[in-house]
């Protein structure tokens, strides 16, 4: 139905039903028993209502799998993130051989276009052994810092692509 106008009027049947809808919406929560789901802020893994603790120290563990060596990587990497230094690639190679992984092992790609713009997103890596990276990107089209173990690609290289040499 349409007033002189050509608007249409929205008369009691339209507002019960957006009622009727709505009560049906807020009652399927009522059915639902959310158990608290662990969220991830600063790569320190909580859950709602914890309280909160000592932040866990991570160590270099030599003989373990890159598994192993993920926590130490991720923190490495979000403390840089949190610095002033977040958009250099340098920054995470000095942090990550600081802590003890090795310079020779890794690898990290411009931290600048060839026209000499930040670039948007930078990787690093640390190969692990014979088979695994741990593998880290940053940036502005990343977002959050993301980190994660990777099989190592031909060559022992752990990045695809052109990477800066680690001459510093």
């Amino acid at each position: 139905m349409t007033s002189r106008s050509g608007a249409v009027r929205r008369g009691p049947v339209f507002v019960v039903a957006v009622v009727v809808l709505g009560a049906f919406l807020a009652g399927c929560s009522l059915f639902e028993d959310p158990a608290p789901q662990p969220t991830v802020t600063g790569g320190v893994p909580t859950t709602p209502g914890a309280t909160p603790t000592e932040t866990p120290v991570h160590e270099l563990v030599p003989d373990g799998d890159a598994a192993d060596n993920l926590p130490l990587f991720e923190s490495v990497v979000l403390s840089v993130w949190e610095s002033d230094d977040r958009a250099r690639g340098r920054a995470y190679i000095d942090a990550l051989t600081e802590v003890g992984f090795d310079r020779d092992d890794m690898q990290v790609t411009q931290d600048q276009t060839t026209v000499g713009n930040a670039a948007e997103s930078i990787q690093f890596s640390v190969r692990w052994g014979e088979a695994e990276c741990l593998v880290g990107q940053v940036g502005p089209s990343t977002g959050d810092p993301v980190v994660a173990v990777m099989d190592q690609l031909a060559e022992g290289r752990c990045l695809v692509g052109e990477t800066r040499a680690i001459d510093w």
